[in-house]
Parts: structure tokens; sequence; C-alpha cells
């Protein structure tokens, strides 16, 4: 990079109450009114404890909007010294959820914090979005076109979660289920694996000099898209030659709805087949050469997986690549904070950073995958 940029600090924030495993239903309701066959054998494959939604318990009503909850996670910012909302150049929010279809999220959220002009830009897609947010402002601070920006990720997944989206399982989906946890990594899984949060990064082009701050060293991202079709998707429907058809396609509204197009949904076996080859010979092996690296080099580790189903199978593969990172140097907070996609590195990280642990010298990576349409991105921070 041009000059050295750095995450001055990282917020996040996590609405309400944490909800526990055996309360889930109680917030986003049963389908058809009968308790899920599938919830439990769903939640002992991914290994989340607890999570967060924008729900009220007794309502259902929604209680934080998107927008929000972003606008919140960047206001947890201001305790700090050297942020202020009056001195940023540059916001840059990352979502696959956004409030709406237009304006974009980053134009809503600027308007909900009130700050003065500043340039704002909005990355979309689903979990790299907010990686992307932040790569924009780090390169935007790199070559001098900005001092002080936000990045930010955010998700409000639990509107697409409630009982009057989601279809019912049957028996028969339950016994596959036992059988093979595979299955659960379709609209069943999302379901249960989903929730709510949003996180913030100050980044600047001067170091703060009364705490750690994270020198970002490089941030890499690569899209596979040319070689595999979708397998993450909402608002659409696939088909059986695997192409989507989108929503507005359908002819009404209520024809989409009919067809179930806007629940997320999530193609499991082509996910099997291709997540874990594809994150680490595909996208991390030419990463080991460019940069350098060696897994003794790596101090902390951490990757965003949706579920502790891939955890080893992961481990065993940068294993066999002879990138072998000792399992006592990952970190993740999926079994308390939940999957919260594109704001996932952001609680990981924040968490990370204020937690004590962290010595100057010692450096970070950080791996975000988005099966989407196969895309990762893979982040080198050293602790200064």
């Amino acid at each position: 990079m041009t000059k050295k940029v750095y995450i001055s600090e990282i917020s996040s924030f996590l609405p309400n109450a944490p909800v526990a495993n055996d309360e889930m239903e109680e917030v986003l309701g049963m389908v058809g009114n009968l308790p899920s066959r599938t919830r439990k054998i769903i939640l002992r494959n991914n290994g989340i404890r607890q999570r967060y939604y924008a729900l009220d318990r007794q309502t259902g009503a929604i209680t934080h909007s998107n927008t929000q909850l972003t606008a919140e996670a960047i206001r947890a910012l201001t305790p700090y010294d050297g942020f202020s909302l009056a001195d940023l150049d540059l916001l840059c929010c990352g979502t696959s959820s956004p409030d709406q279809l237009m304006p974009s999220h980053g134009s809503m959220v600027h308007g909900e914090l009130g700050c003065p002009a500043l340039e704002v830009a909005t990355t979309s897609g689903i979990c790299l979005s907010g990686i992307a947010s932040l790569k924009y402002v780090v390169m935007a601070i790199a070559s001098g076109m900005a001092m002080k920006g936000v990045a930010t990720g955010s998700e409000q997944a639990s509107t697409f979660m409630s009982s009057a989206i989601c279809a019912a399982s049957g028996v028969e989906r339950a016994a596959e289920l036992e059988k093979t946890p595979l299955l659960s990594f379709e609209a069943d899984f999302l379901r249960w694996m989903l929730s709510d949060g949003a996180g913030a990064c100050f980044v600047t082009a001067d170091r703060p000099t009364d705490r750690l701050a994270l020198q970002v060293d490089w941030i890499e991202m690569t899209s596979h898209a040319h070689r595999y079709g979708p397998c993450m998707y909402a608002g659409a429907v696939k088909r059986q030659d695997g192409s989507l058809q989108g929503w507005r396609s359908f002819g009404s509204l209520e024809a989409a709805v009919a067809a179930e197009a806007f629940p997320v949904k999530q193609d499991a076996k082509l996910l099997n087949k291709e997540i874990i080859p594809f994150l680490v010979n595909g996208a991390f092996a030419p990463l080991v050469a460019k940069h350098d690296l060696g897994a003794e080099d790596i101090s902390w580790f951490l990757p965003h997986y949706s579920s502790d189903y891939f955890r080893i199978r992961l481990a065993d593969a940068f294993k066999d690549l002879g990138f072998d990172i000792d399992m006592g140097r990952w970190f993740t907070n999926l079994s308390s904070k939940g999957n919260t996609g594109s704001a996932s590195i952001y609680i990981m990280l924040e968490e990370l950073l204020h937690s004590g642990k962290l010595l100057k010298g010692e450096t970070i990576l950080c791996m975000i995958p988005e099966s989407g349409r196969f895309s990762c991105g893979y982040m080198h921070l050293t602790v200064v």
C-alpha cells in the first residue's frame, strides 16, 4: 500500500438480550403453529449456544432496523480519543440485508447519524460485503484520498426467518437430517443459524498512541463465480439448469411469494463438495507464495465459518496444504455471538482487540468466505 493504514478502534452492537437455543422459536415463531422437528439437530451441528435478534420477544415486532443497528455500532466508537463523527471523510457500509431496495444502505446510515457531509459508499453481497467496505476505506486512506473513515458490516437476518416466511419441515426431513447433517445447510439450517448484529472499524492514517491498534498489511478478495453457480441466494429461485430466476421475472409479487423466492436458501450439495477446497486450495494457496506466508508467523487465525461442522475439515485442509495453524491460535465467537454474516469479522475482531490477549507485533490472519457464488476474503493485520 502507498502509506500505512490503521484500524484505530473497533466497536460492535448486538440488539436486545441474548437468545438461547431453547428460546429461538419463542422469538422467531413456530411454522404452522408446530414446533420445529429439525432445530435441535441443526443446532447440535452448528455449535451455536446463543445469538441476538432485533425482535421483541413478546410481540415479534422489529426493535431495530438494519440502519439503526449500524448507526449504534458507529456511535459506540465515540468514547475513544481521536474519533468524532464531524471529522470523518468517508463512510462505507456493507450488508446483505438492507432495509430497502433504494436508497443505499450507506445513505440511510448517514441520515440516521446526522453527521456533516462526507463521502458515502455502500457495498453489497453477502458475508464479503463487510470486508469489502473495509477494503474501500483502507484503499481510500492508503491513496491519500481520505484521512479518517468508518467501515461497517451489519445484518438484520431475523426478518428473513420469521414463521410467516419459512416453510415447514416434515417428519421425513427430520429423519434425513439425523442421517446427513449436510442437509441442514438449506433454508432450515439458515433459520437456526443466522442472527443480527453490526460492527464498525475506525480507520485512520495516523496510529493512536494511547492504545493498541491494528495495522492493515493487506486485504485480498477473490471471486470464483466463473467456476461455480449460485450456492446461497435470496430473492430468487434456482432453475433446474442451476441459473437463478429473480423475483421480478415472475410477473407479479404474489407469484414470486408463492414460488418462495424470498427466503434465504443454500445449495447444500454444492457447498459441501466445493467450499473447503475453494477456501484453501483455490483462494488461500496463491496468497502463501504472494505474501511469503508461513503458519509459524501467524499469531491469531480468525476464521468466519458458518458452522462448527466445518472447523475440523478446514483445519485438515490447511494442514494438507502445509500451513498448519495450531488450533490454540484460532479465535472465534460463533458459539456466543452467532453467525452475523458481513458483521461477523468485525464482531470477532472487536472482542479480540479488547480481550487483553493481544501483544504488540503479533499478526492476525482473517478468513471471510462467501458461498453466494464462491468468493473469499483474507486479511492480514499486525498489532501495533
